[in-house]
């Protein structure tokens, strides 16, 4: 892994300044199709996995990080542009925003991209999940503008893009392609063997542009999520573990000190 990955589990962005990680899948007690190449796998999702692992793994996480728990605000994601104010528990939804201190915001993902944001001075954080319904729905934009109408400003806004299926792994359908091209995204649409592909770590950087961002406030890992550091949707036929990508803000109310 790079100088940037924690010995532990996790990735790290340079830009945001608060408690926040992208995890990979080592440093769990998760075992079989949800372990890591050397030993448990730090699989985040128990709709399929061992329940009891899966809770030891997200305790393992949460503790990292210096938050309890309790205080993690979660989504049932379903591929659209639906952002929630954050409480602790599962929303349903595809991005999550708060002031609340003490509150982690935690996405999902095996193949879609994480989206981590922070106005420090603002006091306001936002996570987002950008498959490629979501990134062409501007779910980027959609969380921005969330956090603006709580106080942040897009000129101190930063953003991390985390891991995921990178553009040379990532075929799509002549209609997915024909609609990043209607939306001006046409330039992340790759011809690679005949087929099209989606970068869309490059389409969810540019969407974070045109909502006001600065370029060097963005933060793009680089990283994609069919290596064996990662879990993967497609590269695993179906039968994976998740990542989480989480942020949140240092407080009271049993969140990091």
């Amino acid at each position: 892994m790079r100088t940037d990955t924690d010995l532990l589990m996790v990735l790290r962005s340079p830009l945001l300044p608060l408690p926040h990680a992208f995890t990979t899948r080592a440093g769990g007690v998760s075992t079989g199709a949800y372990g890591a190449l050397t030993g448990g796998g730090l699989n985040l999702d128990d709709r399929e996995d061992d329940p009891e692992l899966v809770a030891e793994n997200r305790r393992r996480l949460t503790g990292a990080l210096g938050f309890a728990g309790e205080r993690v605000a979660r989504l049932d994601q379903v591929h659209g542009t639906q952002v929630r104010e954050a409480r602790p528990g599962v929303q349903e939804g595809d991005a999550l925003v708060t002031t609340e201190p003490g509150l982690l915001l935690a996405i999902g993902t095996a193949d879609c991209y994480p989206i981590l944001l922070a106005d420090e001075a603002a006091g306001v954080i936002g996570a987002a999940h950008a498959g490629w319904r979501g990134t062409l729905g501007g779910i980027g934009a959609r969380t921005v503008e969330a956090m603006v109408a709580r106080g942040a400003s897009p000129e101190r806004i930063r953003a991390a893009v985390g891991p995921g299926i990178c553009g040379e792994r990532y075929p799509v359908g002549v209609d997915v392609a024909r609609g990043f091209r209607e939306a001006g995204l046409g330039e992340f649409v790759l011809e690679r063997e005949g087929a099209p592909h989606l970068d869309l770590a490059g389409a969810n950087r540019a969407v974070l542009l045109a909502a006001g961002l600065l370029p060097g406030n963005i933060w793009v890992s680089g990283r994609c999520s069919t290596e064996p550091d990662f879990y993967s949707y497609r590269r695993d036929g179906g039968r994976t573990g998740r990542m989480w990508a989480v942020i949140g803000l240092p407080g009271s109310k049993g969140g990091a000190a």
